[in-house]
C-alpha cells in the first residue's frame, strides 16, 4: 500500500510524518530549512492529520500520551524494545540498563540501545526518555540538544516560591 508524507514545523525542527490508513510508519525530525515552504504548507493527507494534531498538542503542553494507529517496520526484537519505551511515563526517564532488565536480559544493553536508536516514531515512541546510567543524555538520533529540550519540555523546572 502506498504511503503519504507530510511535514509539520515544531519548536525543534520539522517533523516528517509517513504513513497510510494502516498507521503511522515513520516520524523523524529534520532541520529547519531542509524542506521547502511549499511542502510545509501542503495539505496534510487525511490519514496523517490526527498525528499532526497530537504532535501540536504535545508541543503546546496539552498532551502527555499519544493515541495513534502506528505501524512501524522493524525486527521482532526492535518492536519489543519500542513497545517497552511506551511504558516510560511522561516526565520520567529510565536508563538503558533499567530498560534491558525490564526486557529480561541485562546483557542485551547494547542491543537495546541500538534498537532505541532505530526507533522510527520520534516522540510518539519516547526513546528520548532513556538516559545513561550516570544520568548523561547519551545517544539520540535527533541530536542531544533535542533530547535535552524534550526532557525539559516534559518536566519543566518549577520556580520555588520565596514565601
Amino acid at each position: 500500500m502506498n504511503t503519504e508524507t507530510t511535514y509539520y514545523k515544531t519548536p525543534i525542527g520539522i517533523a516528517e510524518i509517513i504513513g497510510n490508513k494502516n498507521g503511522i510508519q515513520f516520524i523523524s525530525v529534520i532541520d529547519d530549512g531542509a524542506v521547502s515552504e511549499e511542502l510545509l504548507k501542503a495539505k496534510t493527507p487525511e490519514c496523517l492529520q490526527d498525528c499532526v494534531i497530537q504532535l501540536e498538542e504535545y508541543f503546546k503542553g496539552k498532551r502527555d500520551r499519544f493515541n495513534l494507529l502506528v505501524n512501524p517496520k522493524g525486527t521482532a526484537f526492535q518492536i519489543k524494545v519500542w513497545k517497552s519505551l511506551l511504558k516510560i511515563p511522561y516526565g520520567k526517564t529510565k536508563t538503558y540498563l533499567e530498560q534491558s532488565k525490564k526486557l529480561g536480559d541485562v546483557k542485551a544493553i547494547r542491543a537495546v540501545a541500538s534498537a532505541n536508536g532505530k526507533n522510527p516514531l520520534w516522540i510518539v515512541v519516547p526513546c528520548h526518555r532513556v538516559i545513561g546510567s550516570d544520568g548523561s543524555l547519551t545517544g539520540y538520533a535527533g541530536g542531544i540538544w533535542r533530547k535535552k529540550w524534550l526532557l525539559a519540555h516534559e518536566n519543566p523546572v518549577k520556580q520555588q516560591s520565596l514565601f
